[in-house]
């Protein structure tokens, strides 16, 4: 995992986070409370759809009205096959680290787990099922009915 994580706060706006992005390299960003509670993440996906493409203006939007909420987590203790299957399952590259106290302590991602020559092949299985669109991996939910 990488460790610290780099988090903004619910409040900030969300030309503070691209800018925290780009100063740290990173493509998601935990996103806490007050309290430093994880409360969601803020990718930049989430910028680009739920911001540039709605025409928001990034100095007066927060990030809280961009976020992805319900975010899954993992301890320092989940198991790195635990962390992919978690990936895998909910089309995800990374998941923050949390504490008991919810407290963000780091992030793991799919390339984190992918520098470990021990997790090549499940790696690459765990990419491959973020990868298959929703609606083929899960056809019942994208039935239309006529």
């Amino acid at each position: 995992m990488t460790n610290p994580a780099v988090c903004v706060n619910k409040n900030d706006t969300i030309i503070n986070a691209a800018k925290i992005m780009q100063e740290h390299n990173i493509g998601a960003i935990p996103v806490v409370d007050d309290n430093n509670n994880l409360v969601g993440i803020v990718t930049d996906r989430d910028i680009i759809i739920r911001n540039i493409a709605r025409e928001l203006d990034p100095k007066d939007h927060k990030v809280s009205e961009i976020m992805t909420t319900n975010v899954k987590t993992v301890t320092p203790d989940t198991y790195v096959d635990e962390a992919l299957e978690i990936m895998s399952e909910d089309q995800v590259r990374r998941l923050p680290v949390v504490d008991e106290s919810k407290n963000v302590i780091g992030m793991v991602s799919l390339g984190d787990v992918a520098t470990t020559s021990d997790f090549y092949f499940e790696t690459g299985e765990a990419l491959s099922e973020i990868s298959i669109p929703c609606h083929k991996k899960h056809p019942k939910n994208n039935e239309k009915s006529h």
